[in-house]
């Protein structure tokens, strides 16, 4: 886990802003999902195995509970337990999660996560909408040439299901065949063949990672007929079209390795920074019910928040700063509190301002303003004050000028330009 600087805190933000206007023109509203669940919660979807990549611990209650690896489960546990709610819904969040990961360039153990869900829908429109929230939600951050990979979870278990006689073998294949994007193929087949899979069923299951292009490319490289989910698969791309969301490809190989997934599924990638998918998502209608809730359909996505910072860094994108400050000095110490009140007084009138808090020499004051990149400085000094005037020294130009403290509290934008 990590600490986060200023400049990092500067980039979640501007996402963060970009994903509340993405959210505020989709008609997304923000909620935030318990930090922490039950272990069971977890598990009665994913299984024991969860428990390998979840922070889980037991409360002073003896209550086996776990940090939150992603927000849906939340959100879904929670929707579930609205009886009288009215669907379909639309539900959105940003925080921190936590995985118990490797960590690496993109990959933290605490990181931060936007996500949208829409709960009670079950055409293929809800699976196109939130496609198109995730390109709107990338321009909006400033993000330019990303690409979303689309593909269908029962295309690919039908696949499977043709090539392995055990239906048990199904979530070690498509965890196989996710894990290819982060490793090479020969490693993944060596790894599940000391499991006691085949070699030759393997390299079949591994075609799915090169059924990509256009969905007839896909198919056609596939080279496998009557798969269940093509006729939902090439709906979403026919809304996808008509919405004018471009940069869409099928790729097979998409699958998100949770279990939780239905139907379509699909991850947003900035093929030039190589830091792996900025986001994914799709449909996963039997989540609410494995958590004990009701029937309930349901779509969505979630976006890495660093790994957009680090596509942002990678094309050159720079986030908002903070405001530039003007700093309150003064010429002795005997001055501070009347600085400390100026600087306050600007404040109240919605002006950055700060003073000193460490009694430094105006020298000293200067300097720091200076390499805090302070918009302007106002200096309060004894001969000054005697006429009710402080020195108004502009930063970008260096100019300086005399004014009247009732003139520069009734116009302090004009006078500190």
């Amino acid at each position: 886990m990590k600490d986060f600087e200023p400049d990092e805190m500067s980039g979640i933000e501007h996402i963060r802003a970009a994903f509340l206007k993405t959210c505020d023109i989709f008609g997304y509203t923000l909620v935030e999902p318990s930090p922490i669940e039950m272990l069971s919660v977890l598990e009665a979807k994913s299984g024991a195995a969860i428990r390998d990549e979840v922070y889980y611990f037991e409360d002073k209650g003896d209550r086996a509970v776990a940090l939150r690896f992603d927000m849906t489960v939340g959100m879904t546990r929670a929707i579930s337990a609205q009886k009288s709610i009215r669907l379909p819904v639309r539900r959105a969040a940003f925080g921190g999660v936590w995985r118990y990961d490797e960590p690496q360039k993109g990959r933290y153990r605490y990181f931060h996560q936007w996500d949208i869900e829409v709960y009670g829908a079950a055409s293929t429109e809800a699976d196109a909408e939130i496609i198109e929230f995730t390109t709107r939600m990338l321009k909006f951050v400033g993000l330019r040439n990303t690409r979303i990979e689309i593909s269908h979870r029962m295309i690919a278990e039908s696949y499977i299901a043709k090539i392995m006689d055990n239906r048990d073998s199904l979530g070690d294949m498509l965890r196989a065949v996710d894990r290819t994007q982060k490793r090479p193929e020969s490693e993944i087949i060596s790894e599940y063949e000391s499991k006691g899979y085949s070699r030759n069923n393997l390299e079949a299951v591994m075609r799915l990672a090169h059924a990509s292009g256009t969905a007839d490319e896909a198919e056609s490289a596939l080279g496998a007929d009557g798969l269940e989910g093509w006729d939902e698969l090439r709906a979403v791309l026919d809304s996808l079209e008509r919405r004018g969301v471009s940069d869409i490809g099928v790729n097979l190989g998409i699958v998100r390795g949770l279990d939780y997934y239905s139907g379509v599924v699909f991850e947003a990638f900035d093929p030039d920074s190589g830091v792996g998918a900025l986001a994914g998502g799709g449909r996963y209608d039997s989540l609410a019910e494995s958590l004990g809730g009701p029937s309930l359909e349901a779509a969505g996505v979630a976006g890495g928040v660093e790994r957009i910072l680090l596509a942002m860094n990678a094309q050159g994108i720079k986030t908002g700063l903070p405001a530039r400050t003007t700093v309150v000095a003064y010429a002795d110490k005997d001055l501070a509190l009347r600085a400390a009140s100026l600087a306050t007084a600007l404040r109240n009138l919605g002006i950055p301002a700060t003073s000193d808090l460490a009694e430094h020499s105006l020298k000293k004051q200067l300097s720091n303003a200076a390499q805090d990149n302070a918009r302007a400085i106002v200096i309060v000094a004894p001969r000054e004050i005697e006429s009710d005037t402080v020195i108004v020294r502009n930063m970008d130009t260096r100019a300086e000028k005399t004014v009247k403290v009732g003139e520069l509290l009734e116009n302090p934008e004009s006078l500190l330009s």
